[in-house]
């Protein structure tokens, strides 16, 4: 009984103290990282690339759908490319086409169009930091595609 006492004791001193009260970064480092994967929808065409390097994740989704253009006789159409990119905003592998809403005899085309895009695109112009923040880290970028209309649905 004295036993248990006295290690009851010890936890309550040890746990009152401030060194245990402090959040130690390195025993669980994910909270201050990126998720592990980046997901971001882009309505394309996008009208306009900004000027500028990207220093945010918002800015730098517009900036790898820019090049993205429709490919003839496209209606309502979404595909969604995973990719990584290094520091310097280059492509890290070769991208993969991981879900396509469209109608099979267009799939080819929008598949070929999405992965040309992103060729285009690429090198990305990032920050430092943004660069060193992505690299490496897989990207799942959604291109929705409202048709020539603007109105249809994918």
């Amino acid at each position: 009984m004295r036993g248990g006492l006295f290690r009851a004791g010890l936890a309550l001193a040890v746990s009152g103290s401030p060194a245990a009260a402090q959040f130690d970064v390195y025993d669980n480092p994910s909270v201050l990282s990126l998720p592990t994967t980046l997901r971001a929808t882009v309505r394309v065409p996008v009208t306009a690339n900004p000027a500028g390097p990207a220093d945010t994740l918002a800015a730098l989704y517009p900036r790898l759908a820019a090049c993205w253009r429709a490919p003839a006789d496209l209606g309502a159409a979404a595909i969604t490319a995973r990719f990584a990119l290094r520091r310097d905003g280059s492509l890290q592998g070769r991208p993969r086409i991981t879900f396509t809403r469209v109608p099979p005899r267009q799939r080819d085309a929008l598949v070929a169009e999405t992965l040309a895009s992103l060729a285009r695109c690429t090198p990305a112009r990032l920050t430092a930091g943004l660069g060193g923040a992505v690299a490496g880290r897989p990207i799942a970028l959604r291109f929705v595609y409202p048709g020539p209309n603007q109105g249809d649905r994918p």
